[in-house]
């Protein structure tokens, strides 16, 4: 390969590593009684009203998307209080960070990342041509105080998770307020809350009422989570006219196809699905963290739909040998955290067999 044609920048990555597919490990080993809770999905799958929508589609699968997503756009501002000028859609939202990072970043630039933040951050980053900068992790989350003491001239955009994936931590209202009155203007800040409709603290922002006040606050969130449209890739930013009109600018045309809009729209929509699937998480954390417990194992405290546990000892072999069981979760390596697993919370009959087969391992 004639390195001398390729954007070195580029040629330094590794591709992003998505949970196993049950599929493919079916291929692999022959077995096809599995679980996958490996990659934070909604298990109770799409919604009614998603499956009716959908049906509604098929006639107009030849034509192209609306390329504004003016529905869905609309959709959003009347349920969330959002102004729909101020929406970028995306394709998921991974899509709209990194279009934010492309309009942030160039080369001699840099971003600022919490250690064990999520991975599409170094991404976007690195494809900019820009430097990562990553503060060291308080209590496995953001220390906003460490974010502030790294700030440079050559800082030009922050991305924090809000709850951080993979640790499941969370940053307070008060905290994140009184870090955005300590940014400096010009420094753009990507609030990511892909997992914020899982939450139930009540200390908890809501980064949409903020964006207001603060011209340089860019909030993304997601369709992949708990509205449980993750195949059909759907994600959107709410942020100042300025930056809205910069990330469309680049945007692709037609990035979110019509399944994803129509799905998206009647997704929104129902909130008795969002209710339940809340409800579902919030038993099935707590079955997780119990039973985990009883097998000795220490779990970072988590507002997502996902918990982070330490096995003991090197997680990569355990994770292999739930495989052998069937059970798909997602070793954590890659984010600094060698002897944690990743696990997302499930429906009873899964979270038990979760239990029984780590406790199996675990006794090897």
């Amino acid at each position: 390969m004639n390195s001398s044609n390729i954007n070195p920048s580029i040629a330094g990555l590794s591709p992003y590593q998505p949970g196993k597919p049950i599929d493919e490990l079916a291929r692999e080993l022959g077995i096809t009684d599995i679980i996958k809770l490996a990659s934070n999905e909604n298990p109770r799958g799409p919604g009614e009203r998603v499956r009716e929508a959908l049906r509604g589609v098929f006639d107009g699968l030849s034509l192209y998307p609306d390329g504004a997503g003016f529905r869905l756009k609309k959709a959003i501002a009347d349920k969330l209080g959002v102004n729909a000028a101020l929406v970028t859609l995306g394709n998921g939202s991974n899509d709209v960070l990194e279009l934010a990072a492309r309009v942030a970043l160039e080369p001699g630039s840099e971003a600022i990342v919490s250690e064990h933040a999520f991975v599409v951050y170094r991404l976007a980053t690195v494809a900019a041509g820009a430097t990562l900068v990553t503060v060291p992790a308080k209590n496995f989350g953001a220390d906003l105080d460490a974010f502030l003491a790294a700030i440079t001239a050559k800082t030009r955009i922050i991305f924090i998770a809000n709850p951080n994936n993979p640790t499941g931590t969370w940053v307070k209202r008060d905290a994140l307020i009184a870090f955005l009155d300590a940014v400096p203007a010009h420094v753009w800040v990507v609030l990511d809350e892909a997992y914020t409709e899982y939450v139930e603290l009540p200390d908890f922002p809501n980064g949409l009422t903020l964006t207001a006040q603060y011209p340089n606050l860019i909030v993304t969130r997601t369709f992949s989570k708990i509205y449980g449209l993750a195949s059909l890739r759907v994600g959107y930013a709410v942020s100042s006219p300025q930056f809205a009109d910069l990330l469309n600018r680049i945007r692709m045309p037609f990035n979110v196809n019509s399944m994803a809009l129509a799905a998206a729209e009647a997704a929104l929509s129902d909130d008795e699905y969002v209710l339940r699937s809340r409800e579902l998480n919030r038993t099935g954390m707590a079955m997780l963290v119990q039973g985990l417990a009883e097998l000795g194992l220490a779990v970072i405290p988590s507002a997502g739909n996902f918990i982070a546990v330490d096995v003991g000892r090197e997680a990569r072999p355990v994770y292999d040998a739930l495989l052998r069981e069937g059970v798909i979760v997602r070793p954590i390596a890659e984010y600094g955290l060698p002897r944690h697993l990743r696990i997302t919370i499930g429906l009873p009959a899964q979270n038990q067999r979760l239990l029984d087969s780590l406790r199996r391992v675990l006794a090897r």
